[in-house]
């Protein structure tokens, strides 16, 4: 069987590069080479024992142990059986990536076609049935969403899939129009994918929100009409004056920082719409009488990707995205702590990926 090495977390704080048993394909499952994996802000706040998803006082922990973390990634198609390869029309050497969530395709939201929202919600890489991608190998199982993407792209551009996929979820949620001033805060991976993403519905503004102006310069490139440096000036003013007072139409969140929640609340019109895609790290406390009786706003959830990975591969096969730019940082393996310090640090990377070969 042989074995490789792969990181593996014994729980918060504690990840450790590791020879490991090299994994077996199954009947209907694939064996994949990891040609590389993005690290997300998610896997960041797992390492560092987020309640999400190590719980608390409130919820259990979702989270398991000794699991290779890991759940953007792609990698080329090692073994694969003749049922494996009809369900998924891959064969031996393509380029392939899975959906990050593995679905039991049994529980009442996978019966409904709602697999995103599967019960047991076996994510790669946090979940002992789903080992991820920080690894030399993994296997995809056969009740995994299979895609085809691209050789063409460096394969750090390609694992961008999985976080472009997320935010054209978002930015679908918010039902943007061809009239609407979108605002976006946060230019990091997933805001950056939902600036692109509302610019490709053609309203009548995009404005990005950050506090750095190098991550607001590649918001430009993806798609942003306007862009704001929150430190320099009021936002919610500036988003004012340029709708005549009125506000912006929809707000996507993909910051993760509490601040930019009561920030949308403000910068929305009456009537608007905000779509919250990020994972805290600590409580957000707002005064819900702004969107009730105040504004009567729509506030909506968006989680994961579902439907949207064929327009992320085409996104990123079309040369929209300036990838070489998004993609900072390319590791090895040995060198995940510090890609997860640089994640954590947040101002000299955007998106760090690591390269197991």
């Amino acid at each position: 069987m042989g074995t490789m090495q792969a990181v593996v977390s014994h729980g918060p704080e504690k990840y450790a590069l590791e020879s490991v048993p090299k994994p077996v394909a199954g009947p209907g499952e694939a064996l994949i080479q990891v040609e590389a994996v993005g690290i997300c802000a998610s896997d960041l706040k797992c390492y560092h024992g987020a309640a999400k998803f190590w719980g608390d006082d409130s919820r259990p922990a979702w989270a398991e142990t000794e699991v290779i973390p890991g759940h953007e990634f792609v990698g080329r198609v090692v073994t694969i059986d003749e049922v494996a390869a009809d369900r998924w029309g891959v064969a031996v050497g393509d380029r392939v990536t899975s959906e990050q969530i593995v679905p039991c395709w049994n529980c009442h939201f996978c019966k409904r076609g709602q697999y995103w929202m599967c019960v047991p919600h076996d994510i790669y890489g946090f979940k002992r049935r789903t080992p991820g991608a920080m690894a030399e190998f993994m296997v995809f199982p056969a009740d995994a969403l299979v895609h085809r993407i691209s050789a063409d792209l460096p394969a750090a551009h390609a694992a961008f899939v999985e976080p472009l996929s997320c935010a054209l979820h978002a930015v679908e949620r918010a039902r943007i129009t061809f009239g609407d001033v979108v605002v976006v805060a946060g230019c990091g991976p997933i805001g950056l994918g939902m600036v692109a993403g509302a610019a490709a519905k053609s309203p009548s503004m995009v404005i990005a929100l950050d506090s750095a102006d190098h991550k607001l310069a590649l918001a430009k490139r993806c798609g942003a009409t306007h862009t704001f440096n929150i430190t320099e000036l009021d936002a919610v003013a500036a988003v004012r004056d340029l709708t005549g007072g009125l506000g912006a139409d929809v707000y996507l969140e993909g910051s993760g920082h509490p601040s930019a929640v009561i920030q949308g609340l403000n910068v929305l019109r009456k009537l608007g719409t905000f779509v919250e895609y990020s994972v805290f790290g600590s409580d957000v406390t707002v005064d819900w009488t702004i969107i009730s009786d105040d504004k009567e706003l729509d506030v909506l959830g968006a989680h994961l990707g579902p439907h949207c990975w064929p327009a992320a591969a085409r996104m990123l096969e079309s040369g929209r995205l300036p990838m070489a730019d998004i993609v900072t940082h390319e590791l090895p393996l040995a060198d995940f702590q510090k890609g997860l310090d640089l994640v954590g640090d947040g101002t000299a990377s955007i998106k760090v990926a690591l390269i197991p070969g």
